[in-house]
């Protein structure tokens, strides 16, 4: 699926004489603050039955909550460097936690779904401006260099999303509405944190427009890795949106089943796929990657429930890996600066993220619980298929733009 190897990789634990443990207390503080904001994203998936029941709503009016986050993460894709290349990086994150403190709080008050739907909304465009700087912060502020603070981002990436369904798990045994409280909580901290130990970030140059990210996409292989990854992205959301009401479990097994696939989430996305993309190369291990996963999931879909917890888990391998090539493809297949291609591509894809919670329950409406799962396999193909069909635009070497400061890289996290 293309003949060209992706470039050595470098070994993800090699950071030099700094160390990835011996960063400044501003790199750990947006570190920490990063691993809630992702936990903010599993949170809700052990306690959808329990919120189901709680507001007295169906399993797609619950799924809803997953739709207004991210088609709001989608939108504010072309929002964030526009306001983070005025304002800087530091009122970016403390906008981003502010906005995710007030409306986690707020959901835990819902006394409807729509209610708890719209607060979610909110909670997207917070978790949005936080998420999307904090990695600029994280590059410009580690020791060790960027491989360092790469490494130190995607972990924290992974512990989020493997921490996020076990704080719902626990929390939500007791009350759906404690895990939303806990989130505000946390947050909160992290804000505290953030305000004291992290200094004003330089401002870049040259300030993002709105619709930088949506020229960018006039790139040919930008274009085909957006398009790919949008196919990839409702599989992906259809496995961690609709798999708990197939599981059916109790909050506690559930988080536990999340849990586990968010750890095969991280080790294959900061471990395996550098390792993999480099005795393979990159379209190869992202092709066969989604072929699998389409495979997985129609086994979650038809297998018995044994067979469907297995599956999920399993899935995180393949989530983690894709996560990891779809981001190099964004960063370096055009020729516009990384923000802003990433920017362009994680506009196209997040919509998939918001789609994908809202027909998979429809489906089995209009079906059975099996057809979400095909249509998911059938997803993850169409993506394996657009890898193979646009392999020479996704090879393009281009010259990639060298950022002026590190906060032009600031929405190169949203390709993960």
């Amino acid at each position: 699926m293309g003949a060209s190897k992706a470039p050595a990789q470098q070994d993800p634990f090699d950071t030099g004489a700094g160390g990835i443990l011996r960063q400044p207390k501003a790199v750990w503080a947006t570190a920490g603050a990063s691993v809630v904001a992702f936990m903010g994203i599993g949170l809700v998936d052990p306690i959808l039955p329990s919120i189901a029941s709680g507001l007295d709503a169906t399993a797609s009016q619950v799924s809803l909550l997953f739709t207004s986050y991210f088609l709001i993460t989608a939108i504010a894709m072309l929002v964030t460097g526009f306001v983070s290349s005025r304002i800087g990086g530091k009122k970016t994150l403390l906008l981003g936690l502010a906005l995710v403190v007030v409306f986690a709080g707020l959901s835990g008050t819902s006394t409807s779904v729509d209610e708890l739907v719209g607060f979610r909304a909110g909670w997207g465009l917070g978790n949005a401006l936080f998420v999307s700087t904090a990695l600029a912060v994280i590059v410009g502020a580690a020791a060790g260099g960027s491989a360092a603070a790469i490494l130190l981002y995607e972990s924290a990436l992974g512990l989020g999303m493997a921490c996020g369904p076990l704080l719902g798990a626990l929390l939500g045994d007791a009350s759906w509405r404690y895990p939303f409280f806990g989130t505000a909580f946390l947050m909160a901290v992290g804000f505290l944190c953030i305000t004291v130990f992290l200094k004003e970030q330089p401002k870049p140059a040259r300030k993002t427009s709105l619709l930088d990210p949506i020229r960018a996409l006039g790139h040919g292989g930008l274009a085909s890795a957006a398009v790919s990854a949008f196919f990839y992205n409702y599989t992906f959301f259809t496995v961690l949106a609709f798999t708990p009401f197939v599981l059916d479990m109790t909050p506690y097994k559930s988080g536990a089943v999340f849990f586990a696939w968010g750890v095969l989430l991280a080790v294959f996305s900061v471990i395996v796929a550098p390792r993999m993309q480099e005795r393979f190369g990159s379209l190869k291990v992202l092709g066969g990657s989604l072929v699998l996963l389409a495979a997985d999931v129609l086994v979650l879909g038809y297998g018995n429930h044994s067979a469907a917890i297995v599956c999920t888990i399993l899935s995180g391998a393949f989530i983690g890996v894709n996560n990891t090539v779809y981001t190099e493809l964004a960063l370096g297949v055009s020729d516009a600066p990384r923000p802003v291609a990433s920017a362009g591509y994680n506009f196209v894809r997040w919509f998939a993220a918001a789609a994908a919670p809202y027909f998979a329950p429809k489906i089995e409406e209009w079906s059975d619980i099996h057809m979400p799962f095909v249509v998911a396999a059938v997803t993850a193909v169409a993506g394996a298929l657009v890898v193979v069909v646009r392999r020479k635009a996704l090879t393009h070497e281009a010259e990639e733009l060298e950022p002026r400061h590190a906060t032009e890289d600031s929405v190169t996290v949203f390709a993960n």
